[in-house]
């Protein structure tokens, strides 16, 4: 049996890498992580999840002082420091990589920092100085910003979501191409700080992949905060003009300008698979992500892959269990991963947060499925709360009444839809839901409500 320098050799240090090198060396096995990444941590920690998330809280609280006149409440004018806003989105994230960068330093693996390129399906060139020998991969090199698809866009100049994180100044309007996550999260967060926002959306709704119910109501929320949504739109070119950039787009047959004085390009992104695969045989999808199976293997049985150079989520809790469920195959324990119950939140106000099938993906799938949902603007405690937008819906199985998926657009969406998760791990019908005691009032009461129709429905 040949001799190699690991049992196993994880490429990126990010989410799914770290999941995967702690349950590998958890497991007994002799590990390295290779990182060439200028900073540890990983997108999610550093460009992602919790940077973005933090300058959305402070666009809460710019709202909240607002809105708090209806109360009797007022603050006098607000003004926002741009510069002490970002310091303090910096502080957090300090502290969150240095912890992260700390596990990654002291972790029982080698740590290795370089870039990696495989020479063969068993050996990784590190740099130029360095090779190493491992009888197992696991490829967790995450995605990166996608090359702008739209004429003229490079040559304009534009921001994107890591160059965004660095502002100093905000401008005073923007265009945002794109109609994802990325995109609505900050078009939110600029347009409630002071920038003139708009969204220019090439699919025909917002959310791509999301019900059009869904989707149609947070459209009809941000329209209602001054942002201006186009969607179902053919872009065309973006130029300089007078007040900064232009973009020409076609909509209904209709050719469109917009201008503005800065352009935010949230067209996707791209995994990052400059690794020399094809010396390692490892294949790729026509999309350019790594292709795998249920078990995270590639196209090379002792080569795995996790996180955004997989796909086909790009999630930091999905990215974590591909890596760990490619580490315990690596193991031996013989795992596949299973999306039944995948979760996905967007952080604008009101969140879109969604579980399992959505109705028109159940009814593609041939499901027989019964759905209702109710209103947040005639539930107490939401009414309270001020909410005048969302919705909560439930999709069951029409035979059974188990409940197959769950969408929630309202207030604390992304943490009302984990009771929906938890209920369908358990496989619950919507009447063994309805039945659930719920506190008087409270946000999660309002799952009651269409438990109880669908539960009257399937009888």
């Amino acid at each position: 049996m040949a001799d190699f320098d690991f049992d196993a050799a994880v490429v990126g240090g990010g989410s799914a890498g770290f999941a995967a090198a702690r349950t590998l060396s958890a497991g007994g096995a002799r590990v390295a992580v290779v990182e060439g990444g200028k900073e540890l941590g990983g997108l999610c920690i550093l460009r992602g999840c919790m940077p973005t998330k933090a300058l959305l809280h402070a666009a809460e609280l710019r709202q909240a002082i607002r809105e708090a006149e209806a109360w009797g409440i007022s603050a006098g004018a607000v003004s926002v420091d741009t510069r002490q806003l970002m310091a303090r989105k910096d502080a957090l994230i300090a502290d969150f990589a240095g912890y992260r960068r700390r596990q990654l330093e002291e972790g029982p693996w080698e740590l290795i920092r370089g870039h990696a390129r495989f020479c063969d399906p068993h050996t990784l060139e590190i740099g130029t100085q360095r090779r190493v020998t491992a009888r197992n991969f696991v490829l967790a090199t995450g995605s990166a910003v996608a090359p702008p698809p739209v004429p003229g866009l490079a040559d304009c100049g534009y921001l994107d979501s890591d160059s965004a994180l660095r502002l100093e100044r905000f401008p005073g309007s923007m265009i945002l191409l794109g109609g994802g996550a990325v995109a609505l999260e900050f078009a939110q967060f600029f347009a409630r700080l002071g920038t003139r926002a708009t969204v220019i959306q090439r699919s025909a709704q917002l959310l791509r992949g999301t019900d059009p119910d869904v989707a149609a109501e947070l459209e009809a929320a941000l329209n209602d905060e001054g942002l201006e949504v186009f969607t179902e739109t053919r872009l065309l070119d973006v130029r300089r003009d007078s007040e900064g950039v232009c973009v020409r787009f076609e909509q209904g047959g209709e050719s469109r300008t917009v201008s503005a004085e800065a352009v935010f390009h949230a067209l996707g992104r791209r995994p990052v698979t400059d690794l020399q695969l094809e010396a390692a045989g490892v294949a790729l999808e026509a999309s350019g992500l790594i292709r795998t199976n249920t078990r995270q293997q590639t196209s090379v049985p002792h080569i795995y892959a996790a996180g955004d150079c997989c796909g086909p989520h790009e999630i930091v809790h999905v990215a974590i269990q591909q890596g760990e469920t490619a580490a315990r195959n690596i193991l031996g324990d013989s795992q596949s991963l299973d999306h039944r119950l995948l979760l996905s939140v967007v952080f604008t106000e009101p969140q879109v947060a969604t579980v399992g099938w959505g109705e028109v993906a159940a009814r593609e799938a041939g499901e027989d499925v019964l759905t209702a949902s109710y209103p947040f603007n005639d539930h107490g405690k939401s009414m309270i709360l001020g909410a005048r937008h969302g919705f909560v819906k439930l999709i069951a199985r029409r035979r059974t009444g188990e409940i197959l998926g769950g969408a929630c657009v309202g207030p604390q969406g992304g943490e009302l839809i984990h009771e929906i998760l938890v209920a369908m791990a358990a496989r619950l019908t919507a009447a063994e839901l309805a039945a659930l005691p719920h506190y008087h009032p409270t946000l999660a009461e309002i799952w009651t409500y269409p438990a109880e129709e669908i539960a009257g429905m399937a009888g």
